[in-house]
């Protein structure tokens, strides 16, 4: 749980780092787009993190189910606490599997929307409506409806609750244990994953909002004398 979580960390981070391009440039978007599109190495680098998720995932299911079976509804009875706080009965920690759901729900979403009209709609040569590396068409289209833009907000919040327990629980689980160490690792965790959603959300309310580039990325020029 441990390892794949800080390998998904760092994969979130690497997403959030690309799609902030687009709020800046479509067309520098659209290149990484193209250049992470049904390439070899893009191919094996999604099965990789496929592999990553499920194991996260089925031991998630282990893991609670045995906590379930140890010590059944007092499982938090003896809890370790940080400033007097009791941590362990925090809601996010308590509830790390129902997080863990809707974060799934959400990725299903995420990749019906982007990953199979683009990667896969070029593996399997299908046609969707936009071409698989204009990525930046297809998040105006995702986000020019609000439902989707409340859908993906709700999507990010489960994972800042996942993530504000899971990052310094990962880490004292790899032996960052001490009493100093975590701590600053809860305090690090806290703003790292707050500043990685806020990322998200920039992209997400930015186009929601219209405050994205055109896809000609012209400042002086409207985007319609631009693409003339």
């Amino acid at each position: 749980m441990s390892v794949t979580g800080i390998a998904l960390i760092l994969f979130l981070t690497f997403h959030c780092c690309m799609n902030l391009v687009a709020l800046f440039s479509g067309k520098a978007y659209n290149t990484i787009c193209e250049l992470l599109g049904a390439n070899w190495y893009a191919i094996v680098a999604t099965l990789g993190l496929a592999a990553l998720a499920c194991i996260h995932i089925v031991f998630a299911f282990i893991l609670t189910a045995q906590n379930r079976r140890a010590r059944g509804n007092s499982r938090y009875e003896v809890a370790t606490t940080v400033n007097g706080t009791n941590v362990a009965e925090k809601w996010a920690s308590g509830n790390m599997l129902v997080l863990g759901i809707i974060i799934l729900l959400g990725l299903l979403m995420h990749l019906k929307h982007f990953w199979y009209n683009m990667m896969f709609a070029e593996i399997v040569d299908m046609v969707p409506q936009h071409s698989p590396a204009d990525g930046f068409a297809w998040i105006q289209e995702t986000f020019s409806n609000p439902v989707f833009v409340v859908l993906y907000l709700v999507w990010f919040a489960a994972i800042w609750f996942h993530l504000a327990h899971g990052f310094w629980s990962a880490f004292h689980t790899l032996g960052a244990s001490g009493k100093i160490w975590q701590k600053r690792l809860q305090c690090i965790g806290l703003i790292y994953v707050t500043l990685l959603m806020l990322g998200y959300t920039a992209v997400v309310l930015g186009f929601a909002f219209g405050c994205a580039p055109s896809l000609c990325d012209c400042c002086a020029q409207t985007a319609a004398a631009c693409c003339q």
